[in-house]
C-alpha cells in the first residue's frame, strides 16, 4: 500500500454572495474530486489546536502527524533548515518577506501593507534586493540567507523570541501598529523602505504594472527545531513535494525526502506535471512508501483577496494533480491510499487564516466506498465523520492503531 497526501494549502473558505452563496472550493470545477467524493470518505479535522496560531506551519505540522503543541517553535526555524542553515542553540530565525508598502506618504509609520508578496517576485530579482539588504546590515549578530520568492530569513545571533506580526494578516492597514518593539528589526524595516524604495529593479517593476519589493517585513521568529524522525514515528519512508521552504523544511527536519522540481514556485502556475512525476517517481520507484504534495496557490490566492483566481487553483488543483495521481497510481496498478485536505482556511473576505476545521477526503483504492457526496465545507459538516484532533488523522490514514 502507498500512501499520498495531496494539500491545498488555505483551501477552505467561507460561503460567498458573489459564489451563490457557495464557498470557492464548492463552486469550482473539480470533476475529479467530485468521482472520488462518491467512493471516499468526508469529514472534518481540526488542524490548528485552541489558542494557537492558524499558520501553515502550525497547520501542516499537525497534518503530517506531529501535534505542534509538543514540536512547534517558530515557523522561520522550519524554513531555515530548508534553505540549509545550521542554527547554534542561541539563535533565533526570523522569517524576511519583502513586500510592498505604500508610498504616498511622506511618515514610514503611515504606509500601508498593499501586498505580502510583491506581486509573487521571482527568486532571482528578490535576490538581489536581499544582498542590498544584507550589505547594509549584515554582521556577526545578522545574517540574511535567500529562500524562495519573497520568502527570507534572518538569523539572530544570541536573540530573543519576540512577539512579531505576519504581514498577511493585516494587509491594508496602516503599519504603525504592526512594527516590532524590538528597536534594531525596527529601525531595519524603516531603513530597507530607504534602501528598496528607488532601487532600479522596483523602477523597473512599476513600469511593468508590477508591485515594487520595497521593504523587509520581519515575523515568524523562533528558535531551532526539535523534530522526531517522520519514519521512525510511523513506519513510512516520506518523500515531501513543495515548492516553499516551509514544508521542506518540516521535511528536512523529519528527516524526510525532499523532492527538487524546476519550476515549482509556489504560485498559481507552478509546474504542476513535475510535481505529480515527483511524488509518483518516490512511491512506484525509487522505494518511498508515502508523498505529500503540497500546493500554495490556494492560500496566496485568499491573501490577494481573489475569487476568480482561488477558484482557478483548486481547479488546477484537481485537473493538474489529482486527476493525473490517480490516473498514474491506477495505471501502475498499486494499491494506494489518498487524503486530501486544506491546511487551514484563508477565507476571501479575510485575507488571512483562521482555525476553523477543515474538510478531508480519504480514498481507499481497496475499499471504494458508495456514496452521494461531494468534497466541500458543509458537506464534510453534515458527513458526522468529526475527527477533532488535526495530528491524529495521520495515524488514522496511515492505519497506525
Amino acid at each position: 500500500m502507498k500512501y499520498i497526501v495531496i494539500l491545498g494549502d488555505g483551501m477552505a473558505d467561507e460561503p460567498l454572495s458573489e459564489l451563490g452563496g457557495k464557498t470557492p472550493l464548492a463552486c469550482a470545477l473539480t470533476p475529479n474530486l467530485d468521482r472520488l467524493s462518491r467512493l471516499s470518505e468526508i469529514g472534518m479535522v481540526h488542524t490548528i489546536p485552541d489558542g494557537m496560531s492558524p499558520g501553515s506551519d502550525t497547520a501542516n505540522l499537525s497534518v503530517l502527524g506531529y501535534d505542534p503543541e509538543k514540536y512547534y517553535s517558530g515557523r522561520s526555524p522550519l524554513e531555515a533548515l530548508s534553505i540549509g542553515v545550521t542554527m547554534k542553540d542561541t539563535d533565533v530565525a526570523v522569517r524576511c518577506n519583502i513586500v510592498t508598502i505604500s508610498e504616498e506618504d511622506t511618515s514610514f509609520e503611515n504606509q500601508t501593507i498593499i501586498d505580502h508578496s510583491a506581486s509573487e517576485i521571482s527568486t532571482e530579482e528578490c535576490s538581489v534586493l536581499l544582498q542590498e539588504i544584507a550589505k547594509q546590515f549584515g554582521d556577526d549578530t545578522w545574517q540574511f540567507y535567500v529562500g524562495t520568492s519573497y520568502r527570507h530569513c534572518l538569523i539572530w545571533n544570541h536573540g530573543r523570541v519576540v512577539e512579531l506580526t505576519p504581514p498577511h494578516d493585516v494587509l491594508g492597514h496602516t503599519i504603525d501598529r504592526y512594527l516590532p518593539k524590538e528597536e534594531a528589526l525596527y529601525q531595519m524595516m524603516k531603513k530597507s523602505y530607504e534602501i528598496l524604495a528607488d532601487h532600479p529593479i522596483n523602477v523597473e517593476r512599476k513600469k511593468r504594472g508590477l508591485n515594487p519589493a520595497n521593504c523587509c517585513w520581519f515575523w515568524g521568529a523562533g528558535t531551532k527545531p526539535m523534530l522526531s524522525s517522520f519514519e521512525e514515528k510511523t513506519g513510512k519512508k516520506g518523500m515531501m513535494v513543495s515548492a516553499v521552504d516551509l514544508l521542506k523544511g518540516i521535511a528536512t527536519g523529519a528527516c524526510m525526502g525532499v523532492a527538487k522540481v524546476e519550476g515549482a514556485n509556489g504560485g498559481l502556475h507552478t509546474n504542476y506535471e513535475g510535481k505529480v512525476n515527483a511524488a509518483v517517481k518516490a512511491v512506484l520507484e525509487d522505494g518511498y512508501d508515502f508523498a505529500y504534495i503540497h500546493l500554495e496557490a490556494p492560500d496566496e490566492m485568499g491573501h490577494q483577496g481573489s475569487i476568480e483566481r482561488k477558484v482557478k487553483a483548486i481547479e488546477y488543483l484537481d485537473a493538474k494533480v489529482i486527476g493525473p495521481v490517480v490516473d498514474k497510481m491506477e495505471a501502475a496498478g498499486e494499491d494506494f491510499r489518498l487524503l486530501v485536505l486544506p491546511d487551514h482556511p484563508t477565507p476571501i473576505r479575510l485575507r488571512t487564516h483562521t482555525t476553523e476545521d477543515v474538510p478531508y477526503l480519504l480514498y481507499d483504492s481497496t475499499d471504494k466506498k458508495d456514496m452521494t457526496w461531494t468534497y466541500n465545507e458543509e458537506e464534510g459538516r453534515l458527513s458526522g465523520n468529526l475527527r477533532i484532533v488535526g495530528h491524529e488523522l495521520m495515524d488514522y490514514f496511515l492505519g497506525i492503531d
